[in-house]
This record gives C-alpha cells, sequence and structure tokens, in this order.
C-alpha cells in the first residue's frame, strides 16, 4: 500500500524559505517519478516540479529559479525547497508518486505566505 507524508508547510512572510519533505512507504521509491502540485482556494490543483527517477528536473514557470525539487533514494524522500516566496504562493503542496501512470498522494500541506 503506497503512502505519501508531507511535512514542513506552514505560515511565512514574503521573501521567506520553506522546504517541504514528502516520505514515502509502501513502494520502491527509487523506480517512480516523484512530483509536487500545489491547490490554492478556488483554483485548480496544478504541477510545482517533478524529478525523475535519475534525478531529472522539471518545473512549472512560477516555480523556476526560486524552487528546487531533490530526492534522496536511500530515505524514500522527496524534497521541494521554496525559496523568495511570494502571496500567490499561498496553497496547499501536495506529493504524488507516478507508479506505472497511475498517480497516489499524499494528504497534503498548507502553505501559506503574508505579504
Amino acid at each position: 500500500q503506497v503512502q505519501l507524508v508531507e511535512s514542513g508547510g506552514g505560515l511565512v512572510q514574503a521573501g521567506g524559505s520553506l522546504t517541504l519533505s514528502c516520505a514515502a512507504s509502501g513502494v520502491i521509491f527509487s523506480n517512480h517519478v516523484m512530483g509536487w502540485y500545489r491547490q490554492a482556494p478556488g483554483k485548480q490543483r496544478e504541477l510545482v516540479a517533478i524529478i525523475t527517477r535519475n534525478g531529472s528536473t522539471n518545473y512549472a514557470g512560477s516555480a523556476k529559479g526560486r524552487f528546487t525539487i531533490s530526492r534522496d533514494n536511500a530515505k524514500n524522500t522527496v524534497y521541494l525547497q521554496m525559496n523568495s516566496l511570494k502571496p500567490e504562493d499561498t496553497a496547499v503542496y501536495y506529493c504524488d508518486a507516478n507508479i506505472f501512470g497511475e498517480l497516489y498522494w499524499g494528504q497534503g500541506t498548507q502553505v501559506t505566505v503574508s505579504s
């Protein structure tokens, strides 16, 4: 049974930083693409960043240059380092695992950026 547990969200002032973590279990973590998505109130869930099993990354335009996705296969954990945060980054952030085309989600962690 695949489980993804996010942590690290919170309240931060604009310009600040946060690092989100997502711990995976029930899956051979290193074999799969992992990603971070976010959903703001009244908006659709959107991709923030993904990382392949060999460490290649891809970012949404809003995240490029500010966010960094990384993974530690030994710890079954994927991270999202977020710098220069803006109020528009406020959202629930979700970790996902793409396992043979099926997406698994964590419960989400709230990030709130105050102006």
